[in-house]
């Protein structure tokens, strides 16, 4: 059930602003999922079991390269795109 109210809007026009964001696709990434779980701590969106795993699995995808000792790279923001996409639908749900 998708949370109403101008505040959860806000939220998610927020997230998908900052998925529009110029620079590199992973620090709007890092950017966009502080966003979106400060507006899930607050309680301004509803937590869904997809969008907890969908959270968890960008925040593998970002650390993958830095994990590795390597600079921000392709496979960190092509894995970061496709799930940031996936999360952007998931707030509707949210």
């Amino acid at each position: 059930m998708t949370t109403p109210g101008p505040a959860a809007e806000a939220a998610r026009a927020a997230f998908r602003a900052q998925l529009e964001a110029k620079g590199h696709v992973v620090e709007n990434a890092r950017a966009a999922a502080a966003e979106l779980e400060t507006a899930l701590a607050a309680g301004v969106l509803s937590r869904t079991p997809a969008l907890d795993r969908m959270l968890a699995d960008l925040a593998v995808a970002l650390d993958a390269d830095t994990d590795a000792g390597e600079k921000l790279g392709a496979k960190s923001a092509e894995a970061a795109r496709f799930i940031l996409r996936a999360i952007s639908r998931e707030l509707d749900q949210a």
